[in-house]
């Protein structure tokens, strides 16, 4: 009897999409490899150490999304932080230079609209202008910004940011976040994956391709690190870039929860308001974003932060105790100008037994989901190729994600 050959999923990265990757092949019975280039899994959902635990990566959970349904069902969610209701009040917005306590009522009206309601071929601005006028769809733009790190939502395609705009602004809340941050969820899918028997390979940079001869191959990198992984030059999609600012600021009574910048796209939130263990005791620690343009350096988006910080945080510069900054570029997830959508990113299926997962490729959902579906998809397409009869099945002409 001829012995049944193993079957075997490479995946590349350990970021959520490759640890999603390799936890779907090894339930369904793979054998499953793992490289991870840095010292600790997570990509860019890692959380830093001690004393202040600020998230690299996404910072919330979506209750009605898949990824939130997926751990949930394995166990894997672990304890969430819901907005406690006295910091809800203490959300302001930035419009027309002062601070408010509520958003123009437009914005609301259309942040309701499902975004089935909005067209794929038209602008964001255009189409949200029409719908509760310009003042109104200007301050629902900048508003978008927060789920898009992008300088310029009003240009993008209608549909794509509509979605963002109808989650990140739901009532109530969608959003939930993960107590220690994101490196506790990505703590404990690891934990899951090596008890499922993936053996995880850490401080192992992948600079070549494996061969497909011992099984499929799922690249769960970034875009870029996979275009170069790959050799493939059409591997590109537009992404965000964005000022980010992590500052930690001795407590004081009564500091707003949230400010968010209605007049350009810009974010500042006291993440220890949900999470007090995110900071020693005494401390806050406040995260920010402010993407900038092609043309704009990062100091132009930290001098936006230091403006809003002002009117937010009267006196916060004497009450700093640490701070960091950085500019992100092409690392936010994609973004959709208008007349396409997620099906005309980079596919999942590449040929030749070769899957591609990430935030940036042919998958639904927003943020993090785009990254847990295609890296879902890419096990599952890999699943399939193993299951094939041979010299079949290993060519596909594009993801089959719904």
């Amino acid at each position: 009897m001829t012995p049944r050959p193993v079957r075997h999923v490479t995946v590349v990265g350990a970021g959520l999409a490759g640890l999603t990757a390799a936890i779907t092949a090894a339930e369904g019975g793979a054998r499953v490899t793992l490289y991870e280039a840095h010292r600790t899994p997570g990509g860019r959902a890692r959380t830093a150490e001690h004393p202040y635990r600020t998230n690299e990566g996404p910072h919330a959970l979506y209750r009605r999304g898949p990824h939130w349904s997926w751990l949930a069902a394995r166990g894997l969610l672990g304890p969430m932080a819901p907005l406690p209701a006295r910091e809800g009040a203490r959300f302001r917005f930035h419009r027309d230079g002062a601070l408010r306590r509520t958003p123009p009522l437009g914005l609301l009206r259309l942040a309701r609209r499902s975004p089935g309601r909005a067209p794929v071929d038209l602008d964001f601005a255009t189409w949200a202008g029409a719908e509760v006028g310009p003042a109104a769809a200007r301050a629902a733009t900048h508003y978008s910004g927060v789920a898009l790190f992008h300088h310029d939502p009003g240009s993008l395609s209608a549909r794509f940011v509509q979605e963002r705009l109808h989650r990140s602004a739901a009532l109530p809340p969608e959003a939930r976040y993960p107590r220690g941050g994101w490196g506790r969820v990505v703590e404990r899918m690891a934990a899951r994956a090596r008890e499922l028997g993936v053996r995880l390979e850490t401080g192992a940079r992948v600079d070549t391709l494996p061969g497909t001869a011992d099984g499929p191959v799922v690249v769960a990198t970034s875009l870029a690190a996979a275009r170069r992984l790959l050799g493939d030059p059409s591997l590109t999609w537009e992404s965000g870039r964005t000022a980010l600012l992590d500052l930690a600021l001795r407590t004081r009574e009564g500091d707003p929860f949230v400010v968010s910048d209605l007049d350009a796209p810009g974010w500042l939130e006291r993440f220890t308001a949900q999470d007090p263990t995110l900071a020693p005791a005494g401390r806050q620690l406040l995260q920010g974003q402010f993407p900038v343009g092609p043309g704009a350096s990062r100091d132009e988006g930290l001098a936006r932060a230091e403006r809003l910080l002002d009117l937010g945080f009267p006196g916060w510069r004497d009450r700093m105790v640490w701070r960091r900054d950085a500019l992100a570029t092409g690392r936010t997830g994609a973004v959709d100008r208008p007349g396409t959508t997620w099906r005309d990113r980079p596919a999942i299926a590449r040929g030749d037994g070769v899957f591609l997962a990430g935030d940036a490729v042919a998958a639904p959902g927003v943020l993090a989901e785009v990254a847990f579906t295609s890296g879902r998809e890419a096990a599952l397409l890999a699943l399939g190729a193993l299951d094939a009869p041979a010299g079949r099945g290993t060519r596909h002409p594009a993801s089959r994600t719904p």
